[in-house]
């Protein structure tokens, strides 16, 4: 039991956040960062209480239009807090309020540092986006090996029979047989030689290296536009002379894939207009359709595709970008990508 105290004592004591905890308001007991605070800064102990006294009376009051609810009904509050220090500079933290005893008023008053809190945030964001960049690899690596099975194993497999037909046309010295089984097999093996453009090109465009990103988007456009029927529009604007990093390249060439084909899966869209254009000091891409739409707040998550729409998202800020999707159910949907150029 004595050791036990002991860890607690030492985990209170090297915590790097400043814990002070009172009693009536009057200090029983503080942690080591707490006394560098007091003994740097002259931190006054007296004014922490009474700021945070005043929000917490505040925030209990029956004029406060959230009294009672549900966020009130936890016993912690947190509020920023600045502490001055020499030659102008500040340090900033949050002032954090835990009830630990409400019968004899006793409770803490913790100063946690707001640079530390945000590279706590900025790590979580980090391995969120991880997460989700795994898990879409995972889907796209799924969805090949299907692809590779279904249509290009299974186109292999009925050539491989035709020639076995076609062998025997041979021995038979049928010379009609051998002529309709050739042009069978010759078939076969470019629907075979299709759909393997068709993966390489999902993978990685080939024009989108060779040719750029304008050239690259009108390219998928027409594809998209043969296997589906529905008119597709590219406007290229004030991009020849362009220079864009690989990396913008690559995500608006994704981000136009994706949005584009959501349009034509899931939104029966008729018409679909995309526009790539060049400002002063940005690029921005958007894509319009005049499909069904959808409700954008019950959407925002990884959807198991290529590149879901939080998974844009991510990825677009992860290149100092912004990304908005606007829709409505019923009015059709705009997806929006903006970068910063030089």
């Amino acid at each position: 039991m004595l050791e036990s105290v002991s860890w607690v004592e030492k985990n209170f004591n090297e915590t790097p956040d400043a814990i002070f905890i009172f009693r009536d308001d009057q200090l029983l007991v503080s942690n080591h960062a707490a006394q560098a605070l007091q003994a740097d800064y002259a931190l006054s102990t007296a004014y922490i209480t009474k700021l945070m006294n005043s929000v917490v009376r505040q925030q209990r009051s029956n004029t406060n239009d959230c009294f009672n609810c549900a966020a009130l009904d936890m016993a912690k509050t947190a509020i920023p807090f600045t502490l001055p220090v020499k030659d102008g500079h500040s340090l900033s933290f949050f002032l954090v309020y835990s009830e630990l005893d409400p019968a004899q008023n006793v409770y803490s008053l913790t100063l946690k540092s707001n640079d530390l809190m945000q590279r706590v945030d900025q790590l979580a964001q980090q391995r969120k986006l991880v997460q989700y960049v795994n898990r879409a690899h995972e889907e796209e690596r799924k969805r090949l090996s299907q692809d590779l099975h279904d249509s290009i194993a299974q186109g292999v497999y009925s050539s491989i029979m035709g020639v076995r037909h076609l062998e025997s046309a041979v021995q038979d010295a049928d010379s009609a047989a051998f002529e309709r089984q050739t042009k069978q097999i010759e078939s076969q093996l470019y629907a075979t030689l299709q759909e393997i453009k068709g993966m390489a090109l999902d993978i990685r465009p080939s024009v989108l290296d060779s040719f750029g990103l304008p050239a690259a988007l009108k390219a998928l456009a027409k594809r998209l536009e043969e296997n589906t029927g529905i008119d597709i529009t590219v406007v290229a604007r004030d991009t020849a002379e362009l220079k864009l990093s690989e990396d913008v390249q690559t995500v608006l060439y994704r981000i136009a894939q994706e949005a584009m084909t959501n349009a034509l899966k899931h939104a029966q869209a008729n018409e679909i207009n995309l526009f790539l254009v060049a400002h002063e000091h940005e690029i921005s891409l958007e894509v319009i359709d005049d499909g069904t739409g959808f409700d954008v707040k019950q959407h925002i998550s990884f959807n198991g595709h290529s590149l879901g729409l939080l998974n844009m998202n991510e990825r677009v800020k992860s290149l100092n970008g912004t990304f908005q999707i606007t829709s409505e159910p019923g009015s059709g949907t705009t997806v929006t990508a903006t970068f910063p150029i030089a």
